[in-house]
């Protein structure tokens, strides 16, 4: 794995640009991908939304300050593209986000991607009838296992809040699960 701080100024400098992007991707696309994924749930939008990530990465790398980890920028930079393609995808539908949401659910089962169980699928129902905040809480503390700390980064939010959160979307998520 190269040096953060070098890539952050090789992807600056535009003699090695291109080169340094790359990398970028190829040590990024997968984590990004299926952060992208949880929100917008279908694969082809989320193959849509890195790509749009990734240009957006490219067009504004001259922005980054150091100041914060290049993963917490991108993953900010990601988070943003896939909260504004929902809202986009809802509004064109004419409907509620919370409704576009559980019906992206709905069709996870006919996704040929998707391999989970029952009980998955109960739990991602579960997920998608949370405030967007929530979501994202949640889905960074549960299934990528990421620190408050970088969290916090990430999502510009203090640690105190994103444990309320956390901890609010627990109990609608048991609520709804034991209810099940």
């Amino acid at each position: 794995m190269i040096d953060e701080q070098a890539l952050v100024r090789q992807l600056k400098d535009k003699t090695t640009q291109e080169q340094a992007f790359r990398i970028l991707i190829s040590q990024y696309k997968e984590r990004l991908y299926w952060h992208i994924r949880k929100i917008v749930i279908s694969h082809d939008d989320a193959d849509d939304v890195l790509q749009n990530t990734f240009i957006k990465i490219y067009r504004s790398i001259d922005k980054f300050n150091s100041e914060s980890k290049i993963y917490s920028w991108m993953y900010r930079i990601a988070t943003n593209e896939a909260i504004t393609f929902i809202n986009k995808k809802a509004k064109e539908k004419k409907i509620d986000i919370s409704e576009y949401n559980l019906n992206m659910i709905h069709t996870l089962q006919e996704d040929s991607l998707y391999d989970g169980n029952e009980i998955q699928l109960v739990l991602q129902q579960a997920i998608a009838t949370l405030p967007k905040k929530q979501q994202l809480v949640f889905n960074m503390k549960y299934f990528d296992e990421i620190k408050y700390s970088d969290m916090s980064e990430m999502l510009e939010t203090s640690v105190g809040a994103l444990k309320a959160s956390y901890f609010h979307a627990v109990k609608k998520i048991e609520k709804i699960i034991k209810s099940h």
